[in-house]
Formats: C-alpha cells, sequence, structure tokens
C-alpha cells in the first residue's frame, strides 16, 4: 500500500485557489437536477411538507459529509481525492472499485447525461436540435442532432481542459458564476413576485399531509432521496483535483464546506419557492417534470420556456466541464498504481495536463451518449455512490486508529458522533433502497462487484510485465 506522503502528483500545476475550488464544487453540484427532480419526489411523498423534508434530509447528509472529507482532503492532497482515500483505508482494491465504478458509470455517464441536457434545452431555440431528428440510422443504431451536439459538447470541454488546469478553471468560474446567479435569481424572483395564494393555501394549510411519522415517513422520505442526492452529488470532485489546489489543507476543507453549503441552501429555497408558486398537485405533474419552468412561468409567463432554457444550458456546460476536470485526476492517480492504462500516467509536456485521461474519459463518455443508456446506469449507480460516501468516511476512523500520527490540519467537525451519524443515516437509506427499490440497487451492486475480477486480472497483467 501506498504511503500518505508518496508524492503521486508530480508535474500537475498547483493552479486552483480557494475560489477556483470553491466554483469546482459548486458548478459540479448544479446541473439540471434541481430544475427537474423535486417533480418525482412530490409523486413518491405526496406532501409538501415531506418534499421539502426530503431536500432539508440530503442537505444535512451531504454537508455532514463534505465536513468529514476536509479531514481526508487535508491529510492526502493528493490528485485522485477520494480514490487515494479508499486505497489508504482499505487497501487497493476498495479504491480500484471506486474508480472502476466512477470511470465505467458515476463520472462518465453524468458527463453524458448533462451534455444531453444541454442539447435538449439547446432545442428550445434550434428546433433541429432533436432527439427526433436522425443524421445516420434510427433508433438504437442511429445519431440524432441531439446526440450530436451531446458529443462535441464533450469533445470541446475535453480540449479545453487539456489545454492546462488554468484553462479549465476560467471556464468553471464563468460558468459557475452565471448558473449561481440564475439559481439565485430564481429564488429572489420567488419569494418577491411570485407567492401564488392558492398555491401557499393548497402546500401551508396541510404542510403535513400524508405525515403519519411512523416508519412509513421514514421510507417514503428515504427512498425520495434517490433524486435529491444525486441532484446533490459531485461534490467530492474537487478532492480530486487535490494536486493541484494551492495551499490544500486549508483550501480543500474550506471550499468542501463553503461550496455544500452555498448549494445544499439554493436548493432548499428554490423548493420552498416551487412550494411559493405552484399547488403541491402542479409541481407533481408539471410538463416533463420541469418544476422550475412551470413555476417561473407563473412569474413571467411565456417567456420562461426561454428563461429556463438559458439558465440550464449554463447550468449544464459548467457541471459537465466540472466533471470532465475532475475525473481524469482519478484515471491518472489509478495508472500511477498500474491500476489503469499506463499512457493515463503521463502528463502532457506543454499543459501539464492528465491528456491521454481525459482522452479515454472522452471516449466512453461520447460511447454512452449514443448507446442512450446514460439514465438507466445512472439510477443504478446511486446506490454504489452512497455505499462509497460510507466507505470513506469510515476510513476517517480507521485512519486515527492506525495512523494517529498522522497530520490532519483539518479535523473532522463534529467527530465521532457527526461521522458515526452520516454512516448511520446514509446506510439506512441503502437498506431502504435495497428492500424497495430493488431494481436501483442490485444492477449497480454487479457493476461495483464486476470490478473484482477485473483488479486481479490487472494486477496479475502487471506483475508478469
Amino acid at each position: 500500500m501506498a504511503t500518505i506522503g508518496r508524492d503521486v502528483e508530480t508535474g500537475l500545476v498547483k493552479g486552483l485557489g480557494a475560489l477556483d475550488a470553491t466554483t469546482l464544487v459548486v458548478g459540479s453540484m448544479i446541473g439540471s437536477g434541481i430544475f427537474i427532480v423535486s417533480a418525482d419526489i412530490g409523486r413518491q411523498v405526496n406532501s409538501p411538507g415531506l418534499l421539502l423534508m426530503t431536500w432539508v434530509v440530503t442537505a444535512a447528509l451531504t454537508l455532514t459529509a463534505a465536513l468529514c472529507y476536509g479531514e481526508l482532503a487535508a491529510m492526502m492532497p493528493h490528485a485522485g481525492g477520494q480514490y487515494v482515500y479508499l486505497r489508504e483505508s482499505f487497501g487497493p482494491l476498495a479504491g480500484f472499485l471506486y474508480g472502476w465504478t466512477l470511470f465505467l458509470v458515476i463520472q462518465t455517464g453524468t458527463v453524458a447525461a448533462v451534455a444531453v441536457a444541454f442539447a435538449k434545452f439547446l432545442g428550445v431555440f434550434v428546433p433541429g436540435v432533436s432527439a427526433d431528428i436522425y443524421l445516420i440510422g434510427a433508433g438504437k443504431f442511429g445519431i440524432t442532432t441531439q446526440q450530436l451536439v451531446a458529443i462535441l459538447i464533450i469533445v470541446a470541454l475535453t480540449a479545453i481542459n487539456a489545454r492546462g488546469i488554468r484553462t479549465g478553471a476560467v471556464v468553471q468560474n464563468i460558468f459557475t458564476v452565471a448558473k449561481t446567479a440564475a439559481l439565485l435569481g430564481l429564488v429572489v424572483l420567488g419569494f418577491i413576485l411570485g407567492r401564488n395564494a392558492q398555491a401557499v393555501t393548497a402546500n401551508f394549510t396541510d404542510f403535513w399531509h400524508n405525515a403519519d411519522w411512523s416508519f412509513t415517513t421514514i421510507r417514503l422520505v428515504g427512498v425520495a432521496t434517490v433524486g435529491s442526492l444525486f441532484s446533490s452529488d459531485a461534490w467530492n470532485n474537487v478532492t480530486f483535483t487535490g494536486a493541484e489546489v494551492r495551499n490544500p489543507r486549508r483550501n480543500l476543507p474550506l471550499a468542501l464546506g463553503l461550496g455544500v453549503a452555498i448549494v445544499s441552501t439554493l436548493y432548499v429555497l428554490s423548493n420552498v419557492v416551487y412550494l411559493n408558486v405552484l399547488p403541491l398537485e402542479a409541481i407533481q405533474h408539471a410538463p416533463g417534470d420541469r418544476v422550475a419552468t412551470a413555476a417561473v412561468s407563473v412569474m413571467l409567463g411565456p417567456s420562461a420556456v426561454q428563461v429556463m432554457a438559458i439558465a440550464i444550458m449554463i447550468s449544464t456546460f459548467g457541471c459537465a466541464n466540472g466533471l470532465i476536470l475532475a475525473g481524469a485526476r482519478v484515471y491518472y492517480a489509478m495508472a500511477l498504481d498500474g491500476l489503469f492504462f499506463k499512457r493515463a500516467a503521463t502528463l502532457s509536456p506543454r499543459t501539464h495536463a492528465p491528456v491521454f485521461s481525459l482522452a479515454m474519459q472522452c471516449i466512453w463518455a461520447m460511447l454512452l451518449t449514443l448507446s442512450g443508456s446514460y439514465n438507466d446506469l445512472l439510477d443504478y449507480v446511486i446506490f454504489a455512490v452512497l455505499l462509497f460516501y460510507i466507505l470513506t468516511i469510515a476510513g476517517i476512523f480507521r485512519l486515527r486508529r492506525t495512523r494517529p500520527d498522522a497530520e490532519r490540519p483539518y479535523r473532522a467537525l463534529g467527530y465521532p458522533v457527526l461521522p458515526a451519524a452520516y454512516m448511520a443515516a446514509a446506510g439506512l437509506i441503502e437498506i431502504l433502497l435495497l428492500l424497495y427499490k430493488p431494481s436501483y440497487t442490485w444492477p449497480g451492486l454487479i457493476i461495483v462487484l464486476l470490478g473484482v475480477p477485473v483488479y486481479f486480472l490487472w494486477r496479475k497483467k502487471e506483475g508478469s510485465a
């Protein structure tokens, strides 16, 4: 097992300051989910209070996890982030399974999904960009104009990030500021102009409708968090760039805590606005689940479709950039350990970026875009994503015991109570998903477990090389 002091990031440029790291957290988190998933959550819980509670629970869980990760990030500010934490805590197999799942589905599938979301909303202004217009073939064996635009976005952002960490960071900063301003604008507009007396009466008179505070309520909220947790995911991506953050022992914990707090607050307030503007039934049955568009339509009229399309295009473009920038650093770190293609461990002599790693990620994300299966895959892996979060936080307990003298510039807030509470709450959600959404859980576990024989085959290959 590699030691904590191992310099795996030789040659990488420390080009990210505190602001850059924070915008990477914020920009990677905010995609298209906050504008859409409240409809499905509303249908599942059938209660205004439980809809809002689902987002509050998600915010509490995500912020707790981020504050816990701060200890590991400050302790091991290396390229690969969470991959390194799992490797150091539980051995190389644990790290590989995370990196395997990240490359196969989590990162690349999300890149594909947000790129397609960008193309979908571009279709509002350019009708020729559509899932129904084929350039080649048809059905599963065709390429639509929507898929082509998504692929061009992935290729363009990969090329931008191949130019170096500063170029990628500049793009990230611009689009994160823009999308945060757009989401904040939705919140402010909702509170100032959006109050709908009919919605307020319907939602807040019987706020806790369908909440009997029994196990049924816990089950409803626990299962419904799938959507809100996924919408709040990717906050950990900043840890992947640990070797490129200046003063990482201070800036990584700061970026994690501040970035997650900003996004979680905006998410909760956005849902208060939805409830302030739309009756629960309108949220549940928003056309195409586009809740934000339905809410803005009440406030601004017909122009809402164009306004929200622009906001979501900005949001998804910035999100895809952050995911592409960060993900490549994990495969780079894996390659240094002999657990990914050797060329992925090389850096461009001119830009000091992991160009081959970026290219591999780009190719696989493009294939997922063409397959059209990324949404199913992402549904499957939310269970695995949460499992890796639990394991990583368990690593704090293990490393405190096995490496008590290691330098810890920042210590997890509320240790051991808050980390243990996160593990218990997230573990409960995992159990509920296993029981009540097995179609979401077992395929994800299978994807992870398929990495076990791949790991041993790769090790055997490296050993015989």
